[in-house]
């Protein structure tokens, strides 16, 4: 139960990484147009399931094969909490 929460909350931070910072991924260089905002958005989705599928294997001892309903299920769920940092860049600025 922890480690899904905790996965949550790393999901949550790096949904909202994108637009909270200028630099991409928090690191370096500028982003200024906003399709390289969902460009940097795509980016963080892909470093969560890579940081997801090293958590599996090394709590569940392997990594189960998944459809592709559950890749658009969990972009849908990384896009929706990212909604906080899109209404802090482009609404409140």
């Amino acid at each position: 139960m922890l480690v899904k929460l905790l996965l949550l909350l790393l999901m949550l931070f790096f949904a909202n990484l994108g637009w909270i910072s200028d630099k991409w991924l928090g690191l370096y260089g500028s982003v200024q147009h906003l399709w390289q905002r969902f460009a940097e958005l795509l980016m963080a989705y892909f470093i969560m399931l890579g940081i997801a599928v090293l958590v599996e294997r090394s709590v569940m001892g392997q990594v189960w094969p998944q459809g592709w309903e559950f890749y658009s299920i969990t972009l849908a769920l990384f896009i929706v909490l990212s909604f906080p940092g899109f209404i802090y860049r482009m609404l409140w600025k």
